[in-house]
């Protein structure tokens, strides 16, 4: 076999799409692992501390920089990663996939982020790193600080509905579209995180890390099904 012909059966046995994936989901685990082992040291402390003080007033470290509306604006966009928002987000999306036949395709849906979910929790108390001690909350946290929670379950939830809704789109600038959207409110829910000194910069970087190759992972695995003709066509 000629390596012109090898590389075209690779080609029409994975689409270039799926190997872009592929990649991008080893890059994200490597990212993860090397957060990890950054904050496990303690080489992250001093970057983590800087980031959070320049986010406030130097005079009033319980001030975050900015006029009241964006500190608002803020706590708008760390709700977008919370629970509940994510929580009907989801079973809004599985209840329309049902209801329009798709029942394998909402299973998936569910599995992703369910077990994102869980695999969030697992991860923050085997770490059971301390949220940031160097300036006052301004949101409400009840759980461990690596890694974290919103912005990985913001980049599960949006990112896994957006190549969802990306798939069905005949139009390539309506994908654009819909990927552009979901890593803008992931960026946004992370950066709150940030900016309301509920996290340390690096709990938000492993977060992002691991929901984006969570999100990669089971569209690899609705993309693996559907080819075996285990999940419904687009």
């Amino acid at each position: 076999m000629t390596i012109r012909a090898f590389v075209s059966r690779w080609h029409e046995r994975f689409e270039t799409w799926t190997l872009v994936a592929m990649a991008a989901f080893a890059v994200a685990i490597w990212a993860f692992i090397e957060v990890t082992d950054e904050v496990m040291e303690g080489e992250s402390h001093a970057t983590d501390s800087e980031v959070l003080l320049a986010l406030r007033n130097a005079d009033d470290l319980s001030d975050p920089i900015g006029p009241p509306w964006v500190e608002e604006l803020g706590r708008d966009f760390t709700a977008l990663g919370g629970v509940g928002v994510l929580t009907l987000l989801t079973l809004s999306v599985a209840g329309y996939l049902w209801l329009v036949g798709k029942v394998r395709a909402m299973l998936l849906v569910l599995g992703a982020v369910g077990s994102g979910l869980l695999v969030s929790t697992l991860l923050k108390e085997s770490f059971d790193r301390m949220r940031p001690d160097l300036v006052p909350h301004e949101s409400l946290v009840y759980t461990a600080s690596f890694p974290s929670g919103h912005s990985m379950m913001a980049a599960i939830t949006y990112l896994t509905l957006a190549a969802l809704l990306a798939r069905v789109q005949p139009n390539r600038a309506t994908k654009v579209y819909f990927l552009f959207l979901a890593l803008i409110i992931t960026v946004g829910v992370g950066v709150s995180r940030v900016y309301l000194g509920v996290h340390w910069p690096s709990d938000v970087l492993a977060g992002w890390a691991v929901g984006a190759s969570w999100a990669l992972l089971f569209w690899l695995i609705a993309r693996w099904l559907q080819d075996r003709g285990q999940v419904e066509q687009d």
